[in-house]
Order: structure tokens, then sequence, then C-alpha cells
């Protein structure tokens, strides 16, 4: 059907900006404000929901339960199924970004060239979801050590 059409207007897209469900929002704006350094943008008054931004990426975080509706502990399950999801995060210094995030005690993979010619390094978030901050390695930008 759309391989047939030609249309008219195009989609004029600025950005993406994901939704992921937490389990703590408190824990999760910690790992993303204080250590990534995103800055909140806007947050529900009810502290379900906060809108992020560093720089241009931009992240929304939701409650995965209603109040007073979380269980104590995450579900495992649920946890499981975050490892199909992946922030991929354009960051020109991967190797700064390693030693600061190693030398603030996360657990983060040392940068690697993928063979696809993307420097990347691995770290998942406090729910599990899969976070890569990675640059084009044959791109030397001012401050990178690719």
């Amino acid at each position: 059907m759309f391989g047939r059409r030609r249309f008219e207007m195009e989609i004029n897209m600025r950005g993406l900006c994901p939704l992921i469900q937490v389990f703590d929002m408190d824990n999760s704006l910690h790992f993303y404000c204080e250590l990534l350094g995103f800055e909140i943008v806007e947050k529900a008054a009810g502290g379900g929901w906060a809108w992020l931004r560093h720089g241009t990426a931009e992240l929304m975080l939701n409650t995965a339960y209603d109040e007073g509706k979380r269980p104590e502990k995450p579900d495992p399950a649920r946890l499981l199924a975050h490892q199909d999801t992946g922030l991929f995060i354009g960051c020109p210094d991967v190797d700064s970004a390693y030693e600061y995030l190693y030398a603030k005690g996360v657990d983060v993979s040392k940068p690697k060239v993928a063979w696809y010619g993307m420097k990347q390094m691995y770290l998942k978030d406090p729910d599990g979801f899969g976070i890569c901050f990675q640059w084009k390695a044959d791109q030397h930008q001012e401050g990178s050590n690719v």
C-alpha cells in the first residue's frame, strides 16, 4: 500500500523521546540526573512521571506501578523483559565517559570498537535497561580519544 502511492506531505520529525517504565522514580532520577547528567524538564506533581533532557537527548520515565500498588521488590520477569530495550546515546568522547562512570562505581564495559565502526561502552540503568554510549570511531571530535 505505502509503496504504490506517493504522499504529498512529509513527516517533519525533530527528535525521539523514549518512555521507559521504572520501579523506583527517585532511584532512576538519581541515576539519570546525578550520574549521567540529565536535567528534569518537567515532572508530575505526584512524582510518577518525569521528562529528562541532556543536550539533544531526551527520555521520559514513568513509574511502573500506581501509587500504593508497587510491590516490595521488582518483578524478575519484568526486569528480564527490559533486556530487549537499548538506549543508544551519541557521545563524542566515549573514553572519558567510561573513566567518569567507572570512577563513580558504575558497572560499565570498557569501550570497544564494534565491527561496524562505532566505539561503544555498555551499562545498565537501575531497572536493567541497556544503555550504550557510542560514537563513530573514525570521527575525531574535539575532546575525543578515538
